[in-house]
């Protein structure tokens, strides 16, 4: 069922005939042009006027390759199942609208009926014409809403049943897609967080043979220098202060005896010996 609204939407779009472009691309991916125009026996000018038609509204995509042996490049087509449903939801929606609205003027106007011409008129038309038939002159006749009243609901009723089904194939569509970017983030943010504790080991590793290097020229550095003793300094006193009021007391002068009194007494002592030593022998 899918398949074939998608049959109707492409010839909407592209052009009668031209739905068989589905059945091909359906479900399959970078199919080659030629390809393509042999099982449409058509031409390939032909067939990509029908593929650029529908790339303007981005529901095919292509890739281009060079023939390495014919010098000239082809082109692979794929058809973006997504995007198709979409435009085909959003065509349904139009549709139902349009048979609403139909349904609206069948239920609330009356029609009129030319039977030898087989021509229906709104009943403005039919009083500006005198209710008579402008190709027969024949008096147009009331016409039965009831069968298109029914037709056009039997018609609602299916597309809404086929809008229905578009719609739940694209929440599939959508979920898968969900899941698959789901399991795109977990392993991007595994390789992330993988990185930066690789980064951080790194810089770790880093800062350490710096710091090494460092320690390594120190060395180097105080090795070279001869070492100097250090001089421990002579603990001092400390003055008193002195006041600056106080006044300095007078130094007494001391007169030194001569040397020549000292000389004089000395012989004295040594007679005086000399004479002890004498008497007691």
């Amino acid at each position: 069922m899918q398949v074939k609204l998608l049959h109707n939407l492409v010839e909407e779009m592209a052009g009668e005939n031209t739905g068989r472009i589905v059945d091909i691309l359906f479900g399959k991916k970078d199919v080659n042009e030629f390809l393509i125009a042999k099982k449409m026996e058509l031409t390939i000018n032909q067939v990509r006027n029908i593929l650029y038609k529908l790339s303007a509204d981005g529901l095919v995509s292509f890739i281009r390759k060079k023939d390495k042996r014919k010098g000239w490049y082809i082109y692979y087509w794929t058809l973006k199942t997504e995007k198709c449903l979409v435009k085909l939801e959003s065509s349904l929606i139009e549709k139902i609208d349009s048979f609403n609205h139909v349904l609206g003027s069948r239920e609330t106007k009356r029609f009129y009926v030319c039977n030898p011409c087989g021509i229906e008129v709104s009943e403005e038309k039919a009083l500006e014409n005198g209710f008579s038939c402008d190709e027969c002159a024949e008096v147009y006749e009331l016409s039965d809403n009831s069968k298109p009243i029914r037709d056009m609901k039997a018609r609602i009723t299916r597309t809404e049943k086929n809008l229905d089904m578009i719609r739940e194939e694209l929440k599939i569509i959508r979920e898968k897609e969900s899941k698959k970017r789901a399991r795109i983030n977990k392993k991007n943010e595994k390789e992330e967080n993988e990185r930066k504790a690789l980064m951080k080991i790194v810089r770790a590793a880093a800062r350490k043979k710096i710091a090494e290097a460092k320690i390594e020229t120190t060395k180097k550095i105080t090795k070279k220098k001869t070492p100097v003793k250090a001089v421990k300094k002579k603990a001092t006193k400390p003055k008193t202060p002195v006041k600056k009021s106080a006044k300095k007391k007078p130094v007494k002068t001391v007169k030194k005896k001569p040397a020549v009194k000292k000389v004089v007494k000395k012989k004295n002592l040594v007679k005086k010996l000399k004479k002890k030593l004498h008497r007691g022998k």
